[in-house]
């Protein structure tokens, strides 16, 4: 990092005024290096194993059971309408016993309160059975009026 002020000659110039931006470029290239290097060690994360999302359809067994819940809150174990929840928790007791337990399926409508569907799994819960499902129809692109 020299300045040349004079010549050899004996000619008399002025002080020369111009940037010399190679050590600029030298530091700037240092300090890219660094951050290429350090960056990743910064970003470690905990390593946890997430799980895979598959989309299968549902495949429906003779030992599954749907539920269905009305827009009024009317709930029905298969084509039956259930009286009370005290009536489907005692279906549901009747079939946690089984071996394998099968899997219980909520067709709820869309247009139910959510509350309905609560007391339903609520009930399946007191009735001890593991597996519980919602069954949907798929998203064309179209949107409900909700």
């Amino acid at each position: 990092m020299a300045m040349k002020i004079g010549s050899d000659d004996g000619e008399e110039r002025g002080t020369m005024s111009e940037i010399n931006t190679t050590p600029l470029v030298d530091v700037m290239l240092v300090l890219l290096i660094i951050f290429l290097i350090t960056i990743p060690v910064i970003t470690k994360n905990v390593p946890v194993t997430v799980p895979k999302a598959v989309n299968i359809p549902t495949q429906t067994k003779p030992e599954n059971i749907t539920i269905s819940v009305t827009t009024d809150g009317d709930v029905f174990w298969g084509q039956n309408k259930m009286a009370t929840m005290h009536e489907l928790v005692t279906r549901v007791e009747g079939e946690a016993v089984k071996i394998p337990q099968p899997e219980i399926h909520i067709r709820a409508d869309a247009n139910t309160d959510y509350k309905n569907v609560g007391k339903v799994i609520a009930a399946i819960n007191r009735g001890g059975v593991v597996k519980v499902g919602f069954i949907t129809e798929p998203d064309h692109g179209v949107r409900g009026t909700r």
